[in-house]
């Protein structure tokens, strides 16, 4: 009995190590579930944390790339006036030629070493017993192999010196061709320089396309631009393609919403916007000015006419339309005397009495300075001979009678409602119209001048006084010859549309869809005064 019992308690004993053993294994087990489920939320809460703050930082870096976005926007017109002009002798074209390279050709293959092909000759006895003789058949051997390595080698190094020779004249010939390209390059600029210095409209245009093709703007800024001279007026005309407002950011900034997770932007006021888009498209038109004003002469441009325009699509007929937003005509004394760096580019452009849209933003559209597309209407410079010759009509050949009809057709063809012959005593065409389309709409008194040479200041001066005896909206000037700038200055001033000798020519064939000759080629290389045009009209035939 005593020994059972005693089994028996190390039975029990026994099962109770074991259960204290499993309770520590499941106390361990319990511990370490503990400890990983603490690191997976401290590891979560890293995550979290890490997750932030790469939503903060980039939410940072997006509003900082927005400022920078803003800030070189801001800095269009500044960033241009620490370039040095475009001239003549930075676009010389240059040789730019690698030295000549043989390469493997240039190191001549070692000649043949007979050492390496003489046989030992026999020593000891073997020279007596039949050495000598199998030295001898061996020499002979060893001898013509030797020849033979030598007339193979004479023949690479043949082969080598052709090739040589070859590589070097076809790097004579590409030397030749590059210096006699680079020749004609600077031949040509040489060319374009000297027509330049004579005011031909053709190297002004040439060179102003490369001063605009040069200048950098940000990304998204288009880079369409046509330019005109005109060398009776000793200006530039410059019709400008404006950056679309896309070109501003809309969101002022961004910021992180850590309870959706989420980058919002912070919106841009509309007043912002439109602050921002008047003050960009004001730079635009003053840096343009500023470069090309820089890279000419003051004797062969006086002035520059700055027509800034925008690519965009009607919102009430859905079609592409370009309207002018702004539009400038800037004297080069004027506008040297500016200090660009401290302007305000807006306030700028009203001292220099630029029309502006009042809306650029809303594309609210101004009728621009100059309206006609002046490459197409330049004079030719064979125009007097070829109009001996031509079977168009020349309007200086016709009768006064027939000049006032052929006027008086155009401008019923272009809206005129009701037409009436004022009589004058200038030997031209007096009329008034009225017409709700026709220029500003209104009475408008038309003046016709049948004349061959400049039409001054004083024609136009003369016109107001019309205009204002017989109380009309609008007056229209007409010439087969061409206006000055000071006479185009009044006019925008005063209510008058001028219409040279070409423009003429232009609406008489879109219009009546007729061919004529004004029959009168304005001066080249004159200087027409701005401030001391006598009018005086000339010679007509």
């Amino acid at each position: 009995m005593h020994r059972k019992r005693i089994r028996g308690d190390r039975v029990a004993g026994g099962r109770s190590e074991w259960e204290r053993r499993q309770a520590a294994l499941r106390r361990e087990a319990e511990r370490q579930a503990r400890e990983a489920a603490r690191r997976a939320k401290e590891q979560e809460r890293e995550r979290q944390r890490l997750h932030v703050e790469k939503q903060q930082a980039t939410a940072e870096q997006r509003s900082s790339d927005v400022a920078k976005r803003v800030d070189k926007l801001d800095r269009v017109l500044l960033e241009a006036l620490n370039v040095r002009p475009l001239s003549f002798d930075d676009m010389r074209a240059t040789a730019s030629l690698a030295p000549f390279d043989p390469g493997g050709l240039a190191v001549a293959e070692p000649a043949p070493d007979w050492a390496k092909y003489a046989p030992l000759p026999p020593s000891g006895l073997s020279k007596f017993f039949g050495g000598q003789s199998r030295y001898e058949r061996e020499m002979q051997a060893a001898r013509r192999r030797f020849e033979s390595a030598v007339a193979h080698h004479q023949e690479r190094e043949k082969k080598r010196i052709s090739d040589l020779s070859a590589a070097r004249a076809a790097y004579d010939l590409h030397v030749a061709a590059v210096k006699t390209q680079v020749a004609a390059e600077n031949a040509h600029l040489n060319e374009l320089r000297r027509e330049f210095s004579s005011g031909q409209p053709e190297a002004m245009e040439w060179l102003a396309g490369k001063v605009l093709e040069r200048s950098v703007y940000p990304d998204g800024f288009p880079r369409l631009y046509q330019v005109a001279y005109r060398p009776e007026n000793h200006d530039l005309v410059i019709e400008f393609e404006l950056p679309p407002q896309s070109v501003i950011p809309m969101a002022r900034a961004y910021k992180y919403v850590k309870a959706r997770d989420a980058i919002d932007s912070v919106p841009r006021s509309q007043s912002e916007i439109k602050q921002i888009y008047a003050k960009l498209i004001a730079c635009v038109a003053l840096r343009t000015l500023h470069e090309i004003f820089t890279a000419t002469p003051h004797e062969i441009v006086e002035a520059i006419v700055f027509n800034g325009r925008i690519n965009t699509t009607d919102q009430a007929t859905g079609k592409k339309a370009r309207p002018h937003l702004l539009s400038v005509q800037a004297e080069r004394g004027i506008f040297e005397d500016l200090v660009l760096a401290d302007v305000n580019p807006v306030a700028c452009l009203k001292r220099l009495n630029a029309l502006v849209s009042p809306n650029p933003y809303d594309l609210e559209a101004i009728e621009p300075f100059i309206t006609f597309d002046l490459k197409r209407f330049r004079f030719s410079e064979d125009m007097d001979v070829v109009s001996g010759l031509d079977s168009r009509r020349n309007l200086l050949k016709l009768s006064p009678t027939e000049f006032e009809h052929l006027v008086r057709e155009l401008f019923v063809a272009m809206g005129a409602e009701a037409w009436t012959t004022v009589p004058s005593k200038d030997g031209g065409v007096d009329a008034v119209a009225t017409s709700k389309n026709l220029f500003f709409g209104g009475v408008c008194l038309i003046q016709a001048k049948r004349w061959a040479g400049l039409v001054g200041l004083d024609a136009v001066h003369a016109l107001t006084g019309v205009m204002a005896d017989h109380n009309a909206t609008t007056g229209v000037l007409v010439t087969t010859s061409w206006f000055g700038r000071a006479s185009e200055q009044f006019a925008q001033r005063n209510r008058i549309t001028l219409i040279n000798g070409a423009e003429l020519k232009h609406l008489i064939k879109q219009y009546l869809n007729i061919d004529v000759i004004p029959g009168t080629t304005p001066p080249r290389n004159a200087r027409a005064s701005n401030n001391t045009q006598s009018g005086r009209p000339g010679p007509t035939q």
